[in-house]
């Protein structure tokens, strides 16, 4: 099992910047790429942002494209999400998420592992 701890939600205002946390524990060596989705009221669970277990590539949504960053601290165990220019569309709550395979992936379905969420609010 893999436990996933997100944290850095908060109020914002439009423009402005925050920046997640997705501390990982258990057994973290079965935990490949990971990824950020997020989910508005009353809609869908989105992908946001993945990058694999190196961290040397990484895939975004276009609606974040530009604005987000999602980097990997392999010795901290831990995954960014840096939020900048940030727009009342975005107001959601954060989901981290890993799997198993090492494969880069934008899919809720692939994914093993979910964290409890946090939430961005962002105020235009």
């Amino acid at each position: 099992q893999v436990q996933l701890v997100e944290s850095g939600g908060g109020l914002v205002q439009a423009g402005g910047s925050l920046r997640l946390s997705c501390a990982t524990s258990g057994r973290t060596f079965s935990s490949g790429a990971m990824a950020w989705f997020r989910q508005a009221p009353g809609k869908e669970r989105e992908f946001v942002g993945a990058i694999t277990r190196g961290g040397t590539i990484t895939r975004y949504a276009d609606s974040v494209k530009g604005r987000f960053t999602i980097s990997r601290d392999v010795v901290k165990n831990t995954v960014y999400l840096q939020m900048n220019s940030l727009k009342s569309e975005d107001t959601a709550d954060y989901y981290c998420a890993a799997r198993s395979d090492f494969g880069i992936s934008s899919a809720v379905t692939s994914f093993d592992y979910w964290g409890q969420g946090t939430r961005v609010t962002v105020s235009s």
